[in-house]
């Protein structure tokens, strides 16, 4: 079988290219095309296959990652978007939460006002009311119904949201509004809050299901475009694409949801991260995915990913109540610009340089100073070695660029200024981590961290000595681990169903019915994408909280008959869960179960395990390869130390080196630092043990503070 994985990023896009039967893998690196994704897609697959010599129809699976749907959100370009809503309900979207982003400021932007995912004059009410318990109070008043969605032809909206009050308990109305609007306007796209989102919490719903009509028509054309060209390059695979939740869905699917995607890059990252340092022999997990323009940070317990609250989904200030591992996002990558602001302050990014024009020593016009530049004038990258395997890098643009942006504005030279914006860099990167980390209860020196992203290995053995954490396991092919991760996913679907009944006093039956009821729409759409029964996996999940709470907590439910005991074991877990998140249970309390949850998963990953490891010299040894000056950072002083590049394929399996060391690949750099060792292992990763290192500089600190 032949595999490919394909992830688009803000300034590469990354292929690997497997092939099971020879045992052979291709991974390459194409800058991406921003206007139309899409064309770096096809550049790619393209020169993939011509490296692997197989022509394009031969691939058997290809999985894709995809940030079409995040920029859609962060730069506001959307669609032009219409409402149909309940009676007094048209302004829920703008009321919002009341929750402020500056607590204590009179006049501020709140992004969901200043940028309305559906404009008011668009928002437009009919006659209906489903109650509480889904009794229809007011019937549907089709006529205006009507009315009103030939308003909104005539306003050229290119998509419309229906979403009525309690329609998760009673959707009748919101099916024959739909059905009303493909009498009225077919070629209109549709996003149905019962069928996007049918559960309760009225705001986050409508903020769910107009987001969802706001990406939709742009991420559907993207999806079918691609489809098309694939099928014109007689690719006869399907496109499966990676979702927010860490499984993957066809692309009919994902065109009809594309809310599922808005993390769908960075989600492959932890997945791929996850799997190599399982291979390396580590469960807890520190991912660091520094690409060209952010990093991606994901923190795996025992080697599973964390779900966010529901209530913690959001994407650019919007509310989206979708699944969604718990990754942060920071703008520090490789292409981040170091700058002096208006009050005089170093910063370094959010700003990025992207791929075109990129950082100034590509020398393709950037000028600004950015993280690569530093990189390059602390000697790691070296002029003589080349990014994405054929941009070669230019010192002396380097140089120029901080000596014109930073130097000259805060009196020092270009070396210390390149260090500073690296040490900025590396701060900024470790808080985030700590937030993914201490402040939810994990200690990072517990933790292995990986590095991945073209940048990552730049960066990681600096934080993994300010966090204290023991080792950090290089992936085979760093640069593209999210296209790695998304070759080791299955597809998943999660269905839905607000239940809010007593777990302490439960109607089994009732509970039985709602999860039979989700398990058979599961099994039916893994089905329409060709699975078979033993292909197909059902997991059963339950969001509970004590009697009196605000928010719930997800809980994995048992498999097999739905009887008393079963409840019993949700309740014991759920006391579990809760202790394990807030270090106190409460069992005298009464349990609710909010929602109920049914995840059917397609298995089609493939068990075989590839093996990155090709023919090394058998000769190798660090006095054959050129040794450069690299600065490092000793008891807080920058010292330059003669340091041998080597390239990483020539190195065995099984060798053990000493830093320092820069070890170089096609698709990203390795940085070793003195006092400490790195392990090449069978399956092609890097482990570098950092203890010697950090206990050497807590000597060091001891010994000055005597």
């Amino acid at each position: 079988m032949i595999r490919l994985g394909v992830d688009v990023g803000g300034t590469f896009t990354d292929l690997i290219l497997i092939n099971e039967e020879t045992n052979e893998s291709w991974v390459h690196k194409v800058p991406s095309t921003p206007a139309d994704p899409s064309e770096a897609v096809i550049n790619g697959v393209t020169e993939i296959c011509e490296m692997a010599k197989i022509h394009p129809s031969k691939i058997d699976q290809f999985f894709h990652g995809t940030t079409v749907a995040t920029n859609i959100v962060l730069e506001h370009n959307g669609a032009n978007v219409g409402m149909i809503t309940t009676e007094g309900f048209r302004d829920i979207l703008h009321i919002a939460r009341h929750k402020r982003p500056y607590n204590f400021s009179l006049y501020q932007d709140l992004p969901w006002q200043k940028y309305p995912l559906v404009k008011r004059r668009n928002r437009l009410a009919v006659p209906e009311r489903i109650g509480a318990g889904g009794e229809v109070l007011i019937p549907l008043d089709e006529k205006k119904t009507r009315e009103q969605v030939r308003k909104l032809k005539a306003e050229n909206v290119d998509s419309i949201a229906v979403c009525f009050v309690f329609s998760f308990k009673n959707p009748a109305h919101e099916a024959r509004v739909k059905e009303i609007i493909e009498e009225e306007f077919p070629e209109a796209y549709l996003s149905i809050s019962n069928e996007i989102l049918p559960q309760y919490r009225e705001y986050e719903r409508f903020s769910t299901v107009a987001l969802n009509a706001f990406i939709g028509p742009k991420t559907s054309r993207y999806i079918k475009r691609l489809e098309e060209v694939l099928e014109d390059m007689e690719v006869k695979s399907s496109v499966l694409l990676m979702q927010s939740n860490g499984g993957i869905a066809t692309a009919e699917v994902a065109a009809e949801k594309p809310i599922n995607l808005l993390l769908s890059g960075p989600v492959a990252g932890l997945i791929g991260g996850i799997k190599a340092a399982k291979n390396a022999g580590f469960e807890n997990v520190i991912t660091l995915d520094i690409g060209g323009t952010s990093a991606d940070i994901g923190v795996a317990p025992n080697g599973e990913m964390r779900m966010r609250h529901l209530l913690d989904t959001r994407i650019g200030q919007y509310n989206a109540m979708v699944p969604m591992v718990d990754i942060d996002a920071i703008g520090a990558g490789g292409g981040s610009i170091a700058h002096v602001d208006e009050g005089g302050i170093f910063r370094v990014g959010p700003q990025s340089a992207g791929a075109d024009p990129g950082p100034a020593c590509y020398n393709r016009g950037g000028t600004l100073p950015t993280s690569t530049d530093a990189q390059v004038m602390l000697g790691r990258i070296h002029p003589n070695s080349s990014l994405a395997g054929s941009m070669e890098v230019n010192k002396e643009l380097s140089e120029k660029a901080f000596e014109e942006h930073i130097s000259s504005k805060l009196n020092m030279t270009p070396l210390e200024a390149a260090a500073g914006a690296l040490k900025i860099m590396t701060h900024n990167m470790v808080n985030a981590i700590e937030m993914n980390s201490v402040r939810k209860g994990y200690d990072p020196r517990d933790f292995t961290l990986v590095a991945a992203g073209g940048a990552g290995p730049l960066f990681a053995c600096d934080i993994a000595e300010e966090l204290n954490i023991p080792n950090v396991v290089v992936p085979p092919f760093p640069g593209i681990t999210a296209a790695m991760g998304l070759l080791a996913s299955d597809i998943a679907y999660e269905k839905v169903h607000t239940l809010w009944g007593s777990l302490t006093h439960p109607e089994v039956s009732h509970i039985k019915s709602v999860i039979g009821k989700l398990e058979s729409e599961s099994i039916q759409s893994l089905k329409a994408d060709g699975l078979s029964d033993e292909q197909t996996v059902l997991r059963r999940v339950v969001d509970c909280r004590y009697e009196g709470q605000g928010y719930e907590l997800r809980v994995d439910a048992p498999d097999g008959e739905i009887n008393e005991a079963w409840v019993n074991e949700v309740i014991e877990r759920f006391h579990e869960a809760h202790e394990r998140e807030y270090a106190s249970r409460f069992p005298d309390q009464e349990v609710i179960a909010i929602n109920v949850r049914v995840i059917g998963i397609g298995l089609v990953k493939s068990e075989k395990e590839q093996l990155f490891v090709k023919d090394a010299n058998e000769e190798f040894s660090l006095d054959s390869y050129p040794k450069y000056p690299v600065y490092f950072w000793n008891k807080d002083q920058l010292v330059e130390v003669q340091t041998p590049f080597i390239y990483r394929e020539d190195v065995p399996v099984g060798t053990t080196l000493a830093g320092p060391a820069v070890i170089q690949q096609k698709d990203s750099t390795t940085i070793l630092p003195p006092d400490s060792t790195a392990t090449f292992d069978a399956f092609g990763n890097i482990v570098i043990d950092m203890r010697t290192r950090i206990q050497k500089k807590f000597n060091a600190y001891a010994a000055a503070a005597k």
